[in-house]
């Protein structure tokens, strides 16, 4: 669909008042932004720093408000490919509901109010790195790679895996191997989880032109691939147990789930059916916010504190 059919049939749902602040809230992609929050706000409340509870109020808002914002603008400029995925033909630009510059510039604004707030009402350290995810989410992982490359969702993961490191500099002012490992454990949770949604979503991507990898290697290649992945999540995930970050309590559960996420890969793997692929990417939700979860139930102000 071209800009000019875009611009007609938005302006006509702003015509008849179709738009309404649901949509504005659709395009921060609220359940995305969900997970993002909770990670962020783990990583600040187990981080060793002290932070006013009001600056973490506004540590945490900042990072929903940038996350949001950069959906935002990953929804405009992928407005094209989101008409014509059953996924995503919802989504308030496809569907007419908001014109695409009004949803560019609400996401530009955000990003930027998101990113000055935190640094400067936190400090610079994270609102530097909250930059930096929002950068890499747009011109790295949607404009650059997203429609060039099945390697897409490894490289583009990096943004999604950002915010307990935020979280974690909003509390210490600083970067450190801790939070480095929390940054890990969503990198190399990202493949397997998106790649179980695209076994399934193929058909969507394939209609779409998105060289996501199944559509480019088979779904085959894809499935091994997604058992790599789970497998290294073993030791990734057990990292915040051997650097102090959380007692046993935590490594003995992060060392079940994994097995658990492997036992998914491999159900995956030797299935035809897109069955085990949906309860795989179910699992991968529980999965993360699971082991986030204990890592403040077994961290410094939990169990093991």
């Amino acid at each position: 669909m071209s800009d000019s059919a875009y611009r007609i049939t938005a302006e006509a749902g702003a015509a008849t008042g179709a738009a309404g602040a649901g949509d504005f809230l659709a395009l921060l992609k609220p359940r995305v932004m969900s997970l993002v929050v909770f990670t962020g706000l783990v990583g600040l409340m187990i981080a060793p720093g002290q932070l006013h509870p009001v600056l973490a109020i506004v540590a945490v808002v900042c990072i929903a408000v940038g996350a949001g914002a950069a959906g935002a603008i990953n929804m405009w400029y992928d407005r094209d490919i989101d008409a014509v995925m059953a996924r995503t033909a919802h989504r308030p630009i496809p569907a007419g509901r908001i014109a695409p510059g009004e949803a560019l510039g609400f996401g530009v604004f955000l990003s930027v109010a998101s990113v000055a707030m935190m640094g400067l009402m936190v400090n610079w350290v994270a609102g530097g790195l909250l930059a930096l995810a929002t950068l890499f989410y747009v011109f790295v992982y949607t404009i650059w790679l997203k429609r060039r490359t099945p390697q897409n969702i490894v490289i583009g993961g990096a943004a999604g895996a950002f915010p307990p490191m935020i979280g974690w500099a909003a509390a210490t002012g600083s970067v450190s191997i801790e939070s480095v490992a929390l940054f890990a454990l969503i990198f190399f949770w990202t493949p397997p989880h998106f790649w179980a949604l695209s076994l399934y979503r193929c058909g969507d991507y394939q209609n779409a032109g998105v060289p996501m990898l199944p559509v480019v290697a088979g779904k085959a290649a894809t499935k091994r691939q997604m058992l790599f992945y789970t497998l290294l999540l073993i030791p990734v995930a057990l990292a915040p147990t051997v650097l102090g970050v959380a007692g046993w309590v935590y490594g003995a559960s992060s060392i079940a789930l994994t097995l658990g996420f492997v036992s998914a890969a491999v159900k995956v793997l030797r299935s035809e059916s897109d069955v085990p692929a949906k309860r795989m990417f179910r699992y991968s939700l529980f999965y993360l916010a699971t082991l986030f979860a204990l890592l403040i139930v077994d961290g410094p102000i939990g169990l093991s504190g």
